[in-house]
């Protein structure tokens, strides 16, 4: 079957294309993902080739998980994911999440922690010990800090804002940007639940954070709120 769904997507290819998202998700020398290769397919196109394969066994999810192919990657993470979603009892999810873990590393860029982690993490720490998520905060891997920051979007979804508040002090003077830009949008998100709690987290670390993730926090605050915080 793995070699069916190669097939499937080779043939959607684009060389010519890829050279954009070799400069959009900076994969040149010295850049945060150097190695990265990508087809240039679509995101309709990947779904619709993992509706396709959701039956597809997991040594060769493993196989997709490893590759250096950017869209293979993302590819296993979709199907991950469906199957995730259907699944029809704990162990089922369990299974796919112990998985996911082991193989953490692969998870290795802003697109797929973005669509998978949110999506899938929530359900192993929402009503257990959120310890592993601090020790992901702290990492030298800047995925990793990303895993943790997203993992809590399910949580603030249903009122929970304690982890996401926690873990945007801890990362308040992150150095990279893409750790700054997560953490305003979760702030954010935080504030369309209540606009109270992010304006009190604000008073306390708006001189401290970076303007990037005050920029992104603040995005659907009223103009004069806006004004009061870039401008203090």
């Amino acid at each position: 079957m793995l070699n069916y769904l190669l097939q499937d997507l080779n043939s959607l290819k684009n060389p010519y294309k890829a050279q954009t998202l070799q400069r959009f998700f900076k994969t040149w020398p010295w850049e945060y993902w150097e190695w990265d290769v990508f087809l240039w397919i679509t995101v309709p196109e990947l779904k619709k080739i993992a509706k396709k394969y959701i039956d597809l066994k997991f040594e060769d999810i493993q196989k997709l998980f490893c590759s250096k192919i950017h869209e293979e990657r993302y590819l296993s993470l979709a199907i991950l994911k469906l199957n995730f979603l259907k699944a029809k009892d704990l162990i089922e999810r369990e299974k796919i999440i112990n998985f996911s873990f082991k193989n953490l590393w692969y998870i290795n860029n802003w697109d797929l922690v973005d669509s998978y982690i949110p999506y899938v993490f929530w359900e192993y720490f929402f009503d257990k010990d959120r310890s592993i998520i601090y020790k992901l905060t702290i990492s030298d891997i800047i995925w990793e800090r990303r895993v943790a920051i997203l993992t809590t979007f399910y949580f603030l979804r249903h009122w929970d804002f304690q982890d996401t508040l926690k873990i945007c002090e801890i990362l308040l003077c992150d150095k990279h940007d893409l750790i700054q830009k997560a953490c305003g949008w979760m702030l954010r998100e935080v504030g369309k639940k209540d606009e109270k709690v992010l304006c009190d987290f604000l008073e306390k670390f708006h001189k401290t954070m970076s303007r990037t993730m005050l920029r992104y926090a603040i995005e659907r605050l009223d103009i004069e709120k806006k004004k009061y915080y870039m401008k203090k």
